[in-house]
């Protein structure tokens, strides 16, 4: 049966949940946002989440990268913390509070190795206890008899976990969770919702938001957003919201919307052929500002 869709969220409705920061606030209060990504094939998408998440609003960003990527990570931003992934050690880092909120993200630039991947993302799932944003190769790995295991259990133990599929990756997740074929696509945001526990943020021309209480869309895209590296920077930006205490449906709505304004401000200054996911990111300025000062 077709879900019914709620309509876009309007720009007053998301300007209410822009995280402005008091005027006592520092770094950590900010939110902390670790990022868990960057293979040695891929570091650029570490670069891309991480500069996106601070871009976005957070406080503090924390880069655990391959250390093939090491060089290359930090070249991106000298703000940035960056370290070897073998230091990343979830079931330590300290639970988020409302004084010091934080979040992870997982996967951006994996390439889905079971060998060297797998045990980081599952050791997330299992111990991070925090929101949780899972994208890229690491969606592959959670397509899996384990991940919908481990997604059932942080549901259960009432963290928050956003996955923000395209295409491709949502059809693993929906065999792997043995979801009806053909489902259309806020139909397969709403099913994945459910078998994962989780908000879905199922990525197209048109992306639809989706949890347990139901299904909403966003409609702001642009084909100038069709580029390599925008899916990190949509991560990034998400990731940011959640850190800084925002709620996982929220932070996807909000996320994209910024994203998707973002990607305008620089198709309008780049034209949809120039424009690159590193401008994606510059432009996050002109996102903010236009949905505040509607």
């Amino acid at each position: 049966m077709t879900c019914t869709v709620a309509p876009p969220r309007t720009d007053a409705a998301l300007a209410a949940l822009l995280p402005w920061p008091a005027p006592d606030a520092h770094k950590y209060s900010r939110g902390h946002l670790a990022v868990v990504a960057g293979s040695a094939a891929y570091p650029g998408a570490a670069c891309l989440a991480a500069t996106a998440s601070q871009r976005a609003g957070a406080g503090y960003t924390e880069v655990f990268c391959a250390g093939k990527s090491l060089l290359a990570v930090r070249a991106a931003s000298p703000s940035l913390v960056v370290r070897d992934w073998r230091h990343w050690r979830p079931g330590r880092m300290a639970s988020p509070s409302p004084d010091r909120p934080g979040a992870c993200i997982i996967g951006c630039g994996f390439a889905g190795e079971e060998k060297t991947e797998g045990p980081l993302v599952m050791e997330t799932l299992r111990a991070f206890a925090g929101p949780l944003l899972v994208d890229g190769g690491a969606l592959t790995l959670l397509a899996s008899a384990t991940g919908l295991r481990l997604a059932a259990e942080r549901a259960a133990a009432g963290l928050p976990l956003v996955l923000t599929p395209h295409g491709g990756e949502a059809a693993r997740l929906a065999r792997a969770a043995q979801l009806e074929e053909g489902l259309g696509e806020a139909d397969l945001a709403r099913e994945l919702a459910r078998a994962f526990g989780a908000v879905v943020a199922l990525k197209g021309p048109c992306t639809y938001i989706a949890d347990s209480a139901g299904v909403e869309v966003m409609d702001r895209g642009t084909a100038a957003l069709a580029k390599a590296g925008t899916g990190d920077v949509l991560a990034g930006i998400i990731g940011a919201l959640l850190a800084q205490g925002l709620r996982a449906r929220d932070s996807a709505a909000v996320g994209c919307a910024l994203h998707a304004e973002a990607g305008r401000a620089a198709e309008v200054a780049l034209t949809a052929i120039c424009t690159v996911a590193e401008d994606v990111v510059a432009s996050l300025p002109a996102a903010v500002r236009a949905i505040a000062g509607r």
